[in-house]
Parts: structure tokens; C-alpha cells; sequence
């Protein structure tokens, strides 16, 4: 069983500037919530209780004000900063003590997934002992992503980033399940042309070795990335939707935590103290 999560919410959101020079992109509203509760949230619904997040140089205190420490949610939040991007797999290199013997998940902090049969999918690929998983989503515009092949027995055949020529549309979500071994392969890669390590290589280790495997998030599903200023307000007004159509909250920290016997409803009764009077917390206020 995957015990561990790391959050990677560092980089500079430059594509959402200028927004993104004061506060971290991971912290701003995606509807009534913060970016940051709906990576945590996914962690949370995996059942992995000790997370890692992974910010910017700086920007720790912003965290913390927000999540101090995990412990009105059941689960034990650790930080480490980040001096600079150095892409998505150097969070294994920083995140190495915490990994320590243990394998792993790793979520990117703006990163949006939705779906009726996402819980069960999550507890299935934590149950991961050996290699490496990610998670596909159909995509219209594969030329935009990193993009993998898979046979019918979900292993995957060929990867490649922002591919020019089709040869699949399904693309690679930020979610990913490792094995131990992913610090060490970490280590091993050399920058790409932009200066930074990237994923994809990272996967090509395990694909080379036969032990790279995929989930689809199917028809009734949802992932969206929020990088850009357009994808966030779509993110915004689809959570929006949902909630006030059908009155359950999307990424409410306390109600998962509730729900999974972490917590008690004295810790909801804090939780709503240290929220004040928002809607939020009336939400919360049905819980009990």
C-alpha cells in the first residue's frame, strides 16, 4: 500500500501572472476553496495520511496559515521549499527523506480531478508494490500534452511528450503512483532543453523496464489542469455548478477526513472556529 503523498505547488504560475507575483497559483480560489484543498483532497480520498507539499522559497508561511499542520484533518502535513523550478521529478530528490524506504504518490498542486468512480480508482492504484502508474484522461488536443499508448491490458506501450504526429488521446494526468525506486531514477536524469528534469524521462525508466502501467479516468470523469487563467475560471465555474446543483461540497478536507473515522466532530466544531462564519463552515456545520 502507498502510505506517502507529496504535493508539488512550487513554480511560478507565470502563465496566470500578473496574479501569481504575491500569492502562490496553488492558493488561489477555485470557487470557495483554495487550489491547494482539491490535490490534498484526491491524497485524502486515496486513504494516504502522511503528505509532503513541496512550495516556493518564501511562500511557507502562506501554507501555513491555511493548513497548519493536518492535524484538525487526521493526516500529518510536512513542507519543504523549493529554491527553484527544477521540474516535476526533482520533488523526489527533495522529498528523499521523507520517501525514505517507502513508495510513493505525487499529485501536481493545480491539478483538478472529478468523477463518480474516482475513489475506487485511487484505492486500487495505492494498492501499487512494484513500478510505476499513472492516471489517463481523453484529450481533443493530445498535441498539448504528454500522451501515452496503452494495450488492452492497460500496460503502456509508448510515451511521448507533445507529440506532432497522433498515435493516441490519451493524455497523462499530474497524478502518478511510484515505487521506491523513483529517487534513484530521479537522480539519474539530465536536464532537458529547458533546463529542467522532466517526467516523461522519468517514466521512460520504468516503460524500459516493463513496469509502467496506466488507469482511465472513463466518460463520467473529470481532469482539468489549471494552468492557465482560462482553464482556472472554467475549473472555478464547474465546481460552482456542481456544488449548487447538488449541495455537496467538492473537496471539503473535514468531511473526507469525517468520513474516513480520522477525525471526530470536535475537530469539525474547530475547524469551523478556525474558519469563522463562511459558507464553508455552514457546510460543515451539517456534518455534525
Amino acid at each position: 500500500m502507498i502510505k506517502k503523498g507529496i504535493i508539488l505547488a512550487g513554480g511560478k504560475g507565470t502563465r496566470m501572472s500578473p496574479l501569481t507575483k504575491a500569492v502562490n497559483k496553488q492558493l488561489l480560489p477555485i470557487y470557495d476553496k483554495p487550489l491547494i484543498f482539491y490535490p490534498l483532497s484526491i491524497l485524502m480520498l486515496s486513504k494516504i495520511r502522511d503528505i509532503l507539499i513541496i512550495v516556493n522559497k518564501g511562500q511557507l508561511n502562506q501554507y501555513k496559515k491555511i493548513l497548519p499542520d493536518g492535524n484538525n484533518l487526521g493526516v500529518k502535513i510536512t513542507y519543504l521549499e523549493q529554491t527553484k523550478p527544477r521540474g516535476l521529478p526533482d520533488a523526489f530528490v527533495i522529498g528523499e527523506k521523507f520517501i525514505g524506504k517507502e513508495n510513493v504518490a505525487m499529485i501536481l498542486g493545480d491539478n483538478f480531478f472529478y468523477g463518480q468512480n474516482l475513489s475506487k480508482l485511487l484505492l486500487s492504484s495505492t494498492k501499487l508494490r512494484k513500478g510505476a502508474k499513472v492516471i489517463l484522461h481523453k484529450v481533443i488536443k493530445p498535441e498539448l500534452y504528454g500522451v501515452a499508448k496503452v494495450n488492452n491490458r492497460n500496460k503502456i506501450l509508448k510515451i511521448q511528450e507533445k507529440p506532432k504526429k497522433f498515435f493516441s488521446d490519451l493524455a497523462i494526468t499530474g497524478l502518478y503512483f511510484f515505487d521506491n525506486k523513483v529517487t534513484k531514477y530521479a537522480k539519474k536524469l539530465k536536464p532537458s532543453k529547458r533546463g529542467e528534469v522532466e517526467i516523461i524521462d522519468l517514466l521512460k525508466f520504468y516503460k524500459n523496464k516493463n513496469e509502467l502501467s496506466a488507469d482511465l479516468i472513463g466518460r463520467g470523469g473529470a481532469w482539468l489542469d489549471t494552468g492557465s487563467i482560462d482553464d482556472f475560471y472554467k475549473t472555478s465555474n464547474f465546481v460552482s455548478a456542481i456544488e449548487n446543483r447538488q449541495g455537496l461540497k467538492i473537496a471539503c478536507l473535514e468531511e473526507i477526513a469525517f468520513n474516513n473515522n480520522w477525525i471526530t466532530k470536535k475537530n469539525i466544531r474547530e475547524s469551523m472556529k478556525f474558519y469563522g462564519n463562511c459558507d464553508y463552515s455552514k457546510y460543515l456545520s451539517k456534518l455534525l
